[in-house]
């Protein structure tokens, strides 16, 4: 696919009827393969992100899908941000910054008080951990049902100042 100009990107609610979605996560989840055991694997699969409550967005180039992000609730006022995705052949564009700043905005907009994660801690992982920590994330200890793991980093940020 040849690479375009990132002004072009365009983000939306996700729309589980288009075809591109499917092939999209789960060539997600055979990205991650490789990366840890599966119990050390905690994407979400296509049911689990129609569940209530749980909100996914993409993005396009054009027609093209090229990227995910979704937030599922954790308890009142946290939410964890989950399938983030940028196509391997679109990395390195911007595109997955664009996704968490739309993401970390819709939190905001409805008063969410914090924003967990869950990312592996392989060198696989390194740039997102890196994007993360550039939008403010810090480490913090398993969240959820998380438990220590020496695959898993896990990082949270607070959306509430001085809290």
């Amino acid at each position: 696919m040849p690479r375009r100009n990132w002004m072009m990107l365009t983000i939306r609610r996700a729309d589980f009827a288009d075809p591109q979605l499917e092939a999209f996560l789960t060539a997600h989840l055979v990205d991650l393969e490789p990366t840890s055991p599966p119990e050390s694997r905690h994407a979400l699969e296509l049911d689990a992100l129609r569940a209530p409550g749980v909100r996914l967005w993409t993005a396009y180039d054009g027609e093209s899908l090229v990227g995910t992000a979704a937030l599922a609730p954790v308890d009142a006022g946290h939410e964890e941000l989950k399938s983030m995705r940028t196509d391997p052949d679109q990395r390195g564009r911007g595109i997955g910054a664009r996704l968490l700043d739309h993401a970390l905005d819709d939190a905001r907009s409805r008063g969410v008080a914090r924003i967990s994660l869950e990312t592996g801690s392989a060198d696989y992982f390194a740039p997102a951990r890196a994007l993360y920590r550039r939008r403010g994330f810090a480490e913090c200890e398993p969240f959820a049902s998380y438990i220590e793991d020496v695959h898993s980093t896990f990082m949270t940020l607070d959306l509430v100042p001085g809290r």
